[in-house]
């Protein structure tokens, strides 16, 4: 049974998520808070946590950061009482790899939760046999290892990051609207929301780019999406 640690001062909506869970066969864990949540990922190793965004203490944002920062690859769902798109475009440039807000019906928080789940075993998240490696400035992306690396030096980063940089740089220079990299990066079945690819964009610009305010790589294509923008040998940045 994959194991889901559920993070929330609600004891009824933890309970009842840890039913909904359990009927789906899913081991919930529970908490109130985020002061045993290192002890809980180190012991229990679960396979995906539920961060409610307002708890006392450490709330589910800077959890959220937090947890990003040691553990790029720990499929993250946050909660929350407000469910502006705001809140959601925060929630994702903190790391989340997705987001409900309350109130919420239980069957939608566990279909979210088999989507993320699933998300990590598709193709463009995961590692890409022989592969390659994608060499652009002093950047290298392992598409095998799925590392990504500036100087030697490994970058992490998180699942939703890969299958974004897999797929622009499997088309580079080539535009690619937003609709089919999300498709490409979220699959057929996923709830779709505009400003998903936008964000990864973003954060993908801050950790490659010099300027991510002009970028080099990751550049926006007026009314399409984005492309990468490589000017290698044939055009392409692959060695194999």
């Amino acid at each position: 049974m994959k194991k889901i640690l559920i993070v929330d001062d609600d004891p009824d909506l933890r309970q009842l998520l840890a039913t909904y869970l359990g009927r789906h066969g899913y081991d919930a864990l529970l908490l109130p808070d985020t002061r045993q949540i290192d002890a809980y990922l180190e012991r229990y190793q679960p396979h995906l946590v539920i961060l409610d965004l307002m708890m006392p203490g450490e709330n589910g944002l800077a959890a959220c950061r937090r947890l990003r920062e040691k553990d790029a690859s720990l499929p993250i769902i946050m909660l929350t009482a407000r469910d502006e798109p705001t809140d959601r475009v925060v929630g994702l440039e903190m790391g989340a790899d997705d987001y409900v807000g309350k109130p919420f019906d239980p069957r939608e928080l566990v279909a979210r939760v088999s989507a993320v789940l699933r998300r990590r075993t598709q193709p463009a998240a995961a590692p890409v046999a022989h592969g390659g490696v994608f060499c652009f400035g002093d950047w290298a992306l392992n598409r095998s290892t799925r590392q990504l690396s500036r100087n030697g030096q490994e970058v992490p980063l998180t699942s939703g990051e890969f299958a974004l940089l897999n797929v622009l740089v499997s088309n580079v220079n080539r535009p690619m609207k937003r609709e089919r990299l999300f498709e490409l990066t979220h699959g057929d079945d996923s709830e779709s929301f505009d400003r998903a690819i936008d964000v990864q964009v973003h954060r993908l610009r801050r950790l490659i780019e010099v300027d991510s305010t002009q970028p080099r790589y990751l550049q926006t294509v007026r009314g399409v999406g984005y492309v990468f923008v490589h000017a290698g040998e044939n055009g392409a940045g692959v060695q194999t």
